[in-house]
């Protein structure tokens, strides 16, 4: 089976600068695909492309099987989009604005104000139906923006940071209603900062840095992969963690210690299970006692700081 997004060999350049740099992925159907990298690492630019907005320098680049630039007025009308920047009707009320916004895409009337009043109960904007966006606060002028391109129907969506702005709520809301909606066979190409929304929604990842592919699997994989630094966590039972510091210093060797609590102390290490066994000796040896001992796994954000900093 044919995947919904294949990119090979993608390359982009601006003069001698060259934003994506021989990029190659697919996206399989119904998934959603995350797409992680720092700021100018060219993660818009590849957006861009995919989305029919730039033309590639070279590469191949098709999406439901058909080329983006000979097929782009084809592809255009099966995809929804939602990029960074902010993209509203200034003088429309949100109302006005979500019906419009269906009926350039030919929603039947009916159809549209029924899919406005479901949109308006999800992403919560009831009290905002009759404002005008430019009354709006940059969190609400977003969720109006991501809940518009649910008025018409799509087979892939491009999210690029889509909740920027937003509090822990409204992002939420937003995540289950992108969800629900690949549940129901939607495929998404997803954007963030926010590696707590990587883990809950993306089934696979890559990683770009300098226009180029540092690492691709699924979250799992590449903590595998990559996590090689865990953390030892002590929690001490009477002890003041500042004052086992002497017994700990010397096994740690160069390792980072940590005191997140007056009690426990945090150890990062590579070789996290021997750390620990040594460590629990040590204490026990100086009659130290312990409420707990856990080794911690490498969270997906030390992950992607692990890839991108290798790739320098």
């Amino acid at each position: 089976m044919e995947s919904c997004i294949s990119v090979s060999d993608l390359r982009l350049s601006y003069g001698q600068v060259a934003a994506v740099d021989g990029v190659s992925f697919d996206v399989d159907y119904g998934k959603v695909f995350g797409f992680l990298g720092p700021n100018g690492a060219g993660k818009t630019t590849t957006i861009k492309v995919l989305t029919t907005l730039v033309h590639p320098t070279s590469g191949s680049v098709s999406i439901f099987g058909k080329d983006v630039v000979r097929h782009a007025r084809e592809i255009k009308k099966r995809i929804g989009v939602v990029l960074q920047e902010p993209s509203f009707e200034g003088n429309l009320t949100v109302e006005k604005a979500l019906d419009l916004y269906g009926m350039m895409w030919g929603v039947p009337g009916e159809r549209r104000r029924d899919r406005a009043r479901e949109l308006f109960d999800r992403f919560d904007l009831e009290e905002l139906r009759g404002k005008k966006n430019d009354e709006l606060s940059i969190g609400q002028r977003r969720r109006v923006q991501v809940a518009r391109e649910f008025m018409h129907d799509m087979d892939l969506l491009f999210l690029d940071e889509p909740t920027v702005g937003l509090d822990p709520a409204a992002r939420r809301t937003l995540l289950d209603y992108v969800k629900k909606h690949v549940h129901s066979g939607l495929t998404v190409f997803f954007t963030t900062h926010i590696m707590e929304e990587v883990e809950y929604l993306c089934n696979e990842l890559a990683i770009i840095n300098r226009g180029r592919i540092m690492a691709i699997d699924t979250p799992a994989g590449l903590k595998q992969k990559y996590g090689g630094v865990k953390a030892v966590e002590i929690k001490l039972r009477e002890e003041k963690a500042r004052s086992v510091l002497p017994i700990i210093k010397p096994l740690a060797g160069g390792s980072v210690i940590e005191i997140p609590a007056e009690d426990t102390i945090r150890i990062s290490s590579a070789d996290a299970q021997d750390m620990l066994v040594k460590m629990i000796e040590a204490l026990a040896k100086n009659s130290v006692q312990m409420e707990s001992v856990s080794v911690t796994p490498p969270t997906l954000e030390e992950v992607f700081l692990t890839v991108v900093n290798g790739g320098r």
